[in-house]
């Protein structure tokens, strides 16, 4: 005898067959899963999770218009013997070539007008459509640098002992880092760059800022030349999850993470660093 599935029949025999598979559930983790997985990504700086609450700003308007009728003007640029681009760009590495990243900095004073042109020098960076996604805070009282030092020293003192993990920390022992930060009182200015996420048109709404990271990064490349170049030393210093927090203490607007703090000064008279050794050009470039 033969006979047809009606479509209610159907219907129900695809809802056993959802039942059975729901009552199995997932596949429990063994034992040795469960230990060969972390519970955590110490990798993961929780300041791009930073939950502050920014709702009050809507998102882009689609009807904003750009600047479509910019001017575009006449551009030159010195052109220099192929003699001396050589000689100039000699000279250029040798100078980058001596930057070492100086942690034992002086509290001899600096002049604010060279710390006011290398953030100058900084903001000559590319930008993703040219949207400039920076804030270079630069702060010189000793209270609110002291405050700063706290919150970097809490929290890093909790990254070397839970969240970077044994090979991290590890792999700085050669250079003798931890979480003492010193150079956060006693260098004469604290650079701290914010990049800024997204930006806010003058109606209140929400602006793409195109590649800020890469674009803010650039700028931090730059700002440690314009550095070097004007005698002084710094150290790059990217402490995880203190952006927050140093973020209300600088009373900084909520599209704004930071990137990086660079303490600026002079290098003390007995200031070390590691015998490093830098990799030769074979090793970093390739010619196709």
């Amino acid at each position: 005898m033969s006979f047809f599935l009606t479509p209610v029949l159907i219907a129900v025999i695809l809802v056993l067959i959802g039942r059975i598979f729901k009552s199995e559930g997932p596949s429990k983790k063994t034992d040795d899963e469960s230990k060969t997985k972390p519970e955590h990504q110490p990798w993961v700086d929780e300041d791009l999770k930073d939950n502050t609450e920014d709702h009050q700003i809507e998102d882009e308007d689609e009807l904003y218009e750009p600047e479509e009728n910019l001017e575009h003007i006449p551009f030159s640029s010195p052109r220099y013997p192929e003699h001396e681009m050589i000689k100039r760009s000699q000279e250029f590495y040798e100078l980058l070539n001596q930057r070492r990243s100086v942690r034992f900095i002086s509290d001899e004073p600096v002049s604010r007008q060279v710390i006011d042109n290398v953030i100058k020098t900084a903001g000559t960076a590319p930008s993703g459509a040219h949207t400039e996604p920076w804030s270079f805070v630069v702060v010189q009282d000793d209270e609110v640098k002291h405050k700063i030092r706290m919150i970097i020293e809490d929290e890093e003192e909790i990254n070397y002992k839970k969240r970077m993990g044994d090979k991290w920390v590890n792999d700085l022992k050669k250079l003798r880092t931890n979480w003492i930060k010193e150079y956060l009182d006693t260098a004469p200015f604290l650079i701290l760059i914010f990049k800024k996420v997204y930006g806010i048109t003058s109606s209140g709404r929400k602006k793409t800022h195109y590649y800020n990271e890469i674009s803010v990064s650039i700028a931090c490349g730059i700002l440690l030349a314009a550095l070097q170049n004007a005698g002084l030393v710094t150290v790059t210093t990217t402490p995880l999850n203190c952006g927050p927090r140093l973020r209300t203490l600088l009373d900084r607007p909520v599209n704004e993470k930071l990137l990086m703090v660079l303490p600026v000064g002079y290098p003390r008279k007995d200031a070390t660093v590691p015998d490093l050794k830098r990799k030769p050009l074979e090793e970093i470039m390739v010619v196709v």
